[in-house]
């Protein structure tokens, strides 16, 4: 299991929970997504995002996201939903997620969202502030990740 999330710095487990699936008797897509909401604020909460938005106003918002379903999903199991960063520019950043079954132990979706650096007192995109920037490579060293662009 771990070597289908190696290389993500953060990876949380997610119960498949009943509700979530559909009347093809599989995980509504949707609920992929919902997963990599939840690794992308893990990883957002290792930054300590929540300082810089209460000092600052500064943070991040998603401009765009995709997913690639590889498997369904079913009641019951447990998800690893993983997060890293690969690629950073001057005003955003390419997040990478995963999504693996514990009880199949397959990865079950694969996604990326743009992330933006905003400013939301002044409602603009700003370049990413030096202290984000580094934080993000500490991170992703911490995890043996060397893929940053």
């Amino acid at each position: 299991m771990e070597n289908l999330t190696e290389g993500y710095p953060v990876v949380i487990e997610i119960p498949v929970a009943w509700g979530e699936m559909d009347a093809f008797q599989h995980l509504n897509n949707i609920v992929y997504f919902r997963y990599f909401e939840s690794a992308r604020i893990a990883y957002f909460e290792k930054l300590d995002l929540l300082e810089l938005m209460t000092q600052k106003g500064i943070g991040p918002i998603l401009a765009s996201t995709s997913c690639k379903f590889r498997i369904p999903l079913t009641y019951p199991d447990k998800v690893l939903s993983g997060a890293k960063v690969s690629k950073i520019e001057k005003d955003r950043f390419t997040m990478n997620y995963i999504v693996v079954s514990t009880k199949l132990e397959r990865v079950a979706a694969e996604g990326e969202g743009l992330i933006v650096a905003y400013n939301y007192r002044e409602n603009k995109k700003i370049t990413i502030p030096q202290n984000m920037r580094d934080r993000i490579m500490n991170i992703e060293k911490s995890a043996g990740s060397a893929h940053i662009k």
